[in-house]
């Protein structure tokens, strides 16, 4: 079980048609948010979350109360000097409630930085309560040797490091976290987006058309996947760059940036032969990309789009939005969507609330692929099992109640195994606290009624699938 979020959760409000697509509130993360610099929102313990800060440092974290999305109440704000801007926001529920931004160090001459920890604990007060700084992090160069994202499979969190590669960090305790290692692709991959779902990590370039995929079996140690390296490309096979990306149902959505915008898709549910699914070029200029359901949501600088992602082989543009300055993000929060921008902003606006659908949200995530897949044999005894919902999910629904990993053949309780459950955006990990046995097979459950959304609309059915470890 789990202790019921403070907050009243996600949208409640309905909307008449006319109304739709209009914004109708800004957000703004107080008066030292200076620069309006905004990215990505989400929701924490029922509250709306949004990251500040814009790339040269000092930022932090704003809550609203956000069941009336049009009239959005701050709840509590923190600051850090050294937070810098984040595409990315990964939780931790052990110990205490946990979140890990980019970060960058107050003495802009040295040029260091790396990531932060924050307690979140009490959404009236966030605090900043670590800095770690990595290695060959050179700031002010914006993208060369920076941190651009962060991922965090409990306990560890995998960093974007740009040239620097993947940064492995154990943050069991945000408040001593250590520096594992690094892994540092050859060629050198200028890594944006890192994600990881059971064994599987994938990291995607920079404005770059490059993926690569490696193998975390052993967490602390990555290691290339054959036929994992690729270039995304659209229908006629031309190699298409993207600014950043996201990992949905075993697909990367590639928010495209080369001759146009729109969407890139690629199938990865086989990682040793990705494959492209689909595609729809825009007169954009592709920067974030969130999926909820059937529908992606593109920030594309002058206007953001929402595409039908329903048959990737035909992805059309449902409708556009519009906010004043570099509109590169925009999120889906129930039935309505959160647009900001990391530029050029009207002062105090920096982000703005859109409803998209006249209803709130009723319809609950569904997972729609896991790693492994079921069936699955000859799996490491360090492996992680990973989820992969087709929404944006309340991170503190998954816990060893909602997730339950246990023995095949044995009483699901008898045979559980002690677990770390952790999610991010709509990537849920499931951490064994001990090695696997060898050579047994494994189930995994997903409860119904667990893993809910954030209007609360919760996972319809249980699902299952198994898994067999090898010998080692």
């Amino acid at each position: 079980a789990w202790a019921p979020n403070r907050g009243p959760g996600g949208p409640s409000a309905t909307f008449e048609e006319g109304a739709l697509y209009a914004n109708c509130a800004f957000l703004d993360g107080g008066e030292l948010d200076t620069s309006d610099h905004h990215s990505l929102v989400t929701m924490y313990d029922g509250y709306l979350l949004m990251p500040w800060a814009p790339e040269y440092g000092s930022g932090g974290l704003t809550f609203w109360e956000f069941d009336d999305p049009c009239d959005p109440v701050v709840v509590g704000s923190g600051h850090s000097g050294s937070m810098r801007e984040t595409h990315a926001i990964g939780f931790s529920q052990l110990d205490g409630r946990w979140a890990v931004v980019d970060q960058l160090g107050l003495a802009l001459s040295e040029g260091r930085g790396g990531i932060q920890f924050w307690d979140v604990s009490d959404p009236t007060a966030p605090e900043a309560v670590r800095d770690l700084e990595l290695p060959g992090f050179v700031y002010p160069d914006a993208y060369a040797r920076v941190t651009l994202s962060v991922f965090w499979q409990v306990p560890y969190v995998y960093v974007a490091g740009a040239d620097n590669g993947v940064y492995i960090v154990d943050a069991a305790n945000p408040r001593q976290p250590r520096f594992i290692g690094q892994y540092v692709f050859d060629p050198i991959l200028r890594v944006g987006q890192v994600q990881v779902i059971g064994n599987l990590l994938i990291a995607t370039a920079a404005e770059g058309p490059r993926t690569v995929l490696l193998d975390v079996s052993d967490p602390e140690d990555p290691q290339p996947l054959p036929g994992g390296d690729f270039l995304s490309t659209d229908g006629e096979g031309r190699a298409r760059e993207a600014y950043f990306t996201n990992f949905v149902g075993g697909h990367v959505y590639y928010a495209n940036k080369d001759g146009g915008g729109g969407l890139v898709v690629w199938d990865v549910r086989d990682p040793r032969a990705p494959a492209y699914a689909g595609s729809h070029i825009s007169d954009g200029n592709g920067g974030y990309v969130f999926v909820q359901h059937d529908l992606a949501f593109v920030g594309e600088s002058r206007f953001a789009a929402i595409y039908d992602v329903s048959d990737l082989s035909n992805i059309t543009e449902v409708t556009r939005l519009q906010l004043e300055g570099d509109l590169d993000t925009v999120t889906p929060i129930g039935n309505v969507a959160v647009l900001s921008v990391d530029d050029d902003a009207n002062p105090d606006q920096g982000s703005a609330v859109a409803p998209f659908a006249t209803t709130p949200d009723a319809q609950g995530p569904a997972v729609r692929w896991t790693w492994p897949e079921d069936g699955a044999t000859e799996l490491r005894t360090t492996s992680r099992i990973g989820l992969s919902l087709d929404e944006l999910i309340d991170v503190r629904s998954a816990h060893e109640g909602s997730v339950r990993l246990y023995r095949s053949g044995a009483d699901p309780d008898a045979g559980r195994v002690p677990a770390v459950v952790s999610a991010q955006e709509a990537i849920v990990n499931v951490h064994p606290r001990c090695a696997l046995a060898p050579n047994t097979e494994y189930t995994v459950e997903v409860m119904a009624g667990g893993i809910v959304d954030f209007n609360g609309n919760a996972v319809a059915e249980t699902a299952r699938f198994t898994f067999t470890t090898g010998p080692e």
